[in-house]
């Protein structure tokens, strides 16, 4: 019975097949899924249909959920129902926001469903929590996509906006709880200057950055909170 947590899949459907049979998922696991499985990689919503098949898998939301479920709605209306006044130049910048960001994969994909899985894929992304407090090998952990955006010791969790939870990057030179290590995606740890093993999961100052760039022609990184263990699937760890 084992926690995993992992991130930033990006429609990687190939390597979150081949980890969930690395790590021998089974139905006593738990993995929680930090946020960003839509966009960018080949195949986004393969691998949300395929999470939707396990009760035991968490999905918590990333940007790239937010920015889908901006302009999924307006995409799913039969176009015979769509009139110019509709269109708003609101979900005009939203759509070519979410294009600028990767959409197309997402989109195509999205357009082969039919209307009734069209609206349960929505249904599930509406689901995502923002973040989850999981308590493993007698350590507390806080699970979130990107940080915790304008960070003060003084703020509950419940008190951070969205956008300071799914787009704020992570500031690993502060260490942001004593008792609490904060795992996240959102930075590719190719990013992080100070990370001597660019690709791998990074560690500093109680903080776990597990983003490992697998759409960008890295690997996809997951944690078994339990042990510690590391895990990799992709191009480095071939």
């Amino acid at each position: 019975m084992s926690t995993y947590v992992v991130s930033d899949v990006h429609g990687e459907y190939d390597m979150f097949m081949e980890l969930l049979e690395k790590i021998n998922f089974s139905d006593d696991d738990t993995m929680y899924v930090l946020g960003d499985v839509l966009d960018r990689g080949p195949n986004p919503i393969k691998v949300i249909l395929k999470m939707m098949e396990y009760p035991n898998i968490i999905p918590l939301v990333g940007n790239h959920e937010v920015m889908a479920l901006e302009c999924l709605k307006f995409l799913m209306k039969d176009i015979s129902e769509v009139n110019v006044g509709d269109i708003s130049e609101d979900i005009v910048e939203k759509l070519m926001n979410w294009q600028l960001n990767g959409s197309m994969t997402t989109t195509d994909e999205f357009h082969k469903l039919s209307q009734e899985m069209q609206e349960e894929v929505y249904e599930y992304l509406m689901e995502f929590s923002v973040y989850e407090m999981v308590h493993a090998a007698g350590k507390k952990f806080l699970l979130v996509h990107a940080g915790l955006g304008n960070f003060s010791p003084e703020r509950d969790i419940d008190d951070y906006a969205l956008d300071e939870l799914i787009w704020d990057r992570a500031e690993y030179d502060i260490k942001y709880f004593d008792d609490i290590y904060v795992i996240s995606g959102h930075t590719p740890t190719q990013n992080i200057e100070e990370n001597k093993k660019p690709g791998y999961i990074y560690r500093a100052n109680n903080h776990i950055a597990i983003d490992c760039g697998a759409c960008f022609g890295g690997q996809l990184g997951c944690l078994c909170l339990e042990t510690d263990e590391e895990f990799y699937v992709g191009m480095q760890s071939a």
